[in-house]
């Protein structure tokens, strides 16, 4: 099992969910962390939180919508950790948007934070690893909704989520293609007790209330999987991982 200590990771959506439960992990792991969400507050108590057990933990505010964001957030990795070993790509959302009748704006900002600030966040970190050498991972948080369409409002947001796995696939052809010892997963979670369903569905408790049908997965559930992807030996490749809760049918 490869070790995380003193590894540099940077974490997309790290605000909430899944991306503030894989900060922590990582930080608990030795990893130092730069944090990056558009909440600032949520992430200075996250980092203020782990500082207090030792931990390095950098703060980022970042839009993934706005290109400077993203290159600033990558400057600050280099500034103040010297680089990225490690990419989670986990900033995302859905909205319920569909394909006859949603407003150009939903599907606009679906494609825009979970493809196009996708792709520059990856290729900024694929740049800093192979400028200094490292067997760096880039790991994209996709969805079941990368595998199949779960219902008739959420066209869209699967088209985006078909999208990371054809990037993903597209990014280890290319890595081979160079004989980069930098690798790439995806993980694709079912129902995962965050915001998410409250922002999709623009109802407040949505997920509160699925979650009282049938046991959903915890946000820790999905980060334990990003460390377990992440200490894999070098010659190990996790590329699509699914993660989904036992009772969940689809």
């Amino acid at each position: 099992m490869e070790s995380l200590v003193g590894r540099r990771a940077v974490v997309t959506g790290a605000s909430s969910g899944i991306g503030a439960a894989t900060v922590r992990a990582l930080a608990a792991a030795g990893a130092s962390v730069v944090a990056a969400a558009r909440r600032r507050e949520r992430l200075e108590a996250l980092a203020t939180d782990l500082a207090a057990r030792g931990a390095e933990v950098v703060v980022q505010p970042t839009d993934m919508r706005r290109e400077e964001d993203v290159l600033r957030l990558f400057a600050v990795a280099r500034e103040r950790l010297g680089g990225v070993d490690v990419l989670v790509n986990n900033a995302g959302l859905g909205r319920a948007a569909p394909l006859s009748s949603a407003p150009t704006e939903l599907w606009r900002e679906m494609l825009e934070v979970n493809v196009l600030g996708l792709c520059i966040a990856t290729r900024e970190a694929i740049q800093d690893m192979e400028r200094r050498g490292s067997a760096g991972h880039v790991v994209h948080v996709s969805s079941m909704a990368g595998h199949r369409i779960p219902g008739p409002e959420s066209g869209v947001y699967a088209a985006t989520k078909f999208a990371v796995r054809a990037l993903t696939e597209a990014l280890r052809q290319e890595l081979r293609a160079r004989q980069s010892p930098i690798r790439v997963t995806a993980i694709s979670p079912g129902h995962v007790l965050t915001e998410f369903a409250d922002v999709f569905t623009g109802t407040p408790g949505a997920a509160r209330a699925l979650d009282g049908r049938f046991k959903v997965l915890e946000a820790d559930d999905v980060a334990e999987a990003i460390l377990w992807v992440l200490r894999r030996p070098p010659y190990v490749e996790v590329h699509d991982l699914l993660v989904r809760p036992t009772a969940q049918r689809n």
